[in-house]
C-alpha cells in the first residue's frame, strides 16, 4: 500500500491573485502530489494548500512552494490580519493512509533540513515533531511575529532547529511539523467591533480556560468591515464543531450580536459535517452509513 500523507502549507499572501495561481501551478506539475485545495483570504492576506501524495513527492513539492513563494513575498511590505512569521509560515504533515505519525515526524526533520540548506531560511519544528516543549505550540513560536523575529533568535532558546540564527531578510522563518488532522474554523459576526470578537476567542480558547481542543483569535475583515473568531479545531472528535458554533452563537447573543456566517477553510473530514448535522437536526437514531456517497463507496 502506497503511504499518503496531507501536507497543508500556509504563505503569507492572499491579495494577488497571480501570485498564488503561480504558486498553485508549479505544485501541480509536481510528479506525484495532488493539490486537492487552494483558497485565499484577502483580509487575512494568507493563502492554504491542502496537498497529497507519498513522501517524498511531498518534499519536493515543499521546496518548489519555498522556491515560488521567497520569490514573490516581502514580509517588509506584507500587512494582514492573521499572524505570521514567514513567507511560507507553516508547514505541516498529516498521517492519511499508510502512513503513521512517526513517518511524518521523519519527513518533517528531512524538509525541513533541506529548506534551511537551500534557501537559508530558520526552520522551527512544532507538535508532534518539537524538538523541546516549549517549542510545541505554533503560537509560542510566532508569538512576536516577522517583525520581532530577529529579537527572539537572540535567545538561546529560540535557536531554530535547522538554518541561520537570523531571519531571511524578506522570507522571515519557517515552522515545519507533523500534526493530527485540524480543521479551521471562522466564524462571522455581525458587528466591527473586534472586541466582541476577541472576547469570544478568549472565551473558547484553551489557553485562556475555553475548550481543550480549540485555539482562536478575534480578527477584524476590512472589506466586509466585520469582526471574525478565527478558529483551528485540533480534534472535532473530542471537541466537536458544533459544540463551538453554539458557544460562540451565545456569547455573541450576550452581547447583542449575531453570527451571520461560519466557513471551512481548506478540507473538512465528512464526519466533523456529520457530527454536526446530526446535532442540528437532532436526528433520531442516526448512521453515517446512511450517506449516499459514502454507501456508494463502500459497495464498490
Amino acid at each position: 500500500m502506497a503511504s499518503i500523507i496531507e501536507s497543508v502549507p500556509n504563505i503569507s499572501e492572499g491579495r494577488r491573485a497571480d501570485v498564488v495561481a503561480a504558486v498553485g501551478a508549479a505544485l501541480r506539475r509536481v510528479p506525484g502530489v495532488r493539490v486537492l485545495d487552494l483558497q485565499s483570504d484577502a483580509d487575512h492576506n494568507r493563502s492554504v494548500v491542502s496537498l497529497a501524495g507519498e513522501p517524498q513527492a511531498l518534499k519536493q513539492a515543499i521546496l518548489v512552494l519555498f522556491e515560488h513563494a521567497l520569490a514573490a513575498i516581502d514580509l517588509r511590505s506584507h500587512q494582514g490580519e492573521h499572524p505570521r512569521l514567514g513567507a511560507v509560515d507553516v508547514v505541516p504533515f498529516v498521517p492519511i493512509e499508510g502512513a503513521s505519525m512517526q513517518d511524518c515526524i521523519a519527513l518533517a526533520r528531512e524538509v525541513g533540513q533541506a529548506v534551511a540548506e537551500r534557501f537559508a531560511v530558520p526552520v522551527f519544528l512544532y507538535e508532534e515533531a518539537a524538538s523541546a516543549a516549549h517549542r510545541r505550540n505554533l503560537e509560542d513560536i510566532r508569538r512576536g511575529q516577522f517583525e520581532g523575529l530577529a529579537d527572539k533568535l537572540k535567545d538561546p532558546l529560540w535557536t531554530p532547529d535547522f538554518g541561520p540564527s537570523q531571519p531571511h531578510v524578506s522570507a522571515g522563518a519557517s515552522v515545519i511539523g507533523a500534526r493530527a488532522p485540524l480543521i479551521a474554523f471562522n466564524i462571522n459576526l455581525g458587528t466591527s467591533d473586534v472586541e466582541v470578537a476577541k472576547r469570544i476567542a478568549k472565551a473558547i480558547r484553551h489557553s485562556s480556560g475555553g475548550y481543550r481542543h480549540v485555539k482562536a483569535l478575534g480578527l477584524m475583515l476590512q472589506q466586509r468591515n466585520l469582526a471574525q473568531v478565527s478558529i483551528n479545531m485540533t480534534d472535532y472528535t473530542r471537541t466537536p464543531l458544533h459544540r463551538v458554533f453554539e458557544t460562540v452563537r451565545a456569547e455573541a447573543a450576550r452581547a447583542g450580536v449575531d453570527v451571520i456566517g461560519s466557513e471551512v477553510v481548506g478540507l473538512v473530514p465528512a464526519q466533523a459535517l456529520i457530527d454536526a448535522a446530526d446535532y442540528f437536526l437532532r436526528l433520531e437514531g442516526f448512521n453515517p452509513s446512511q450517506v449516499l456517497e459514502r454507501r456508494m463507496r463502500e459497495s464498490e
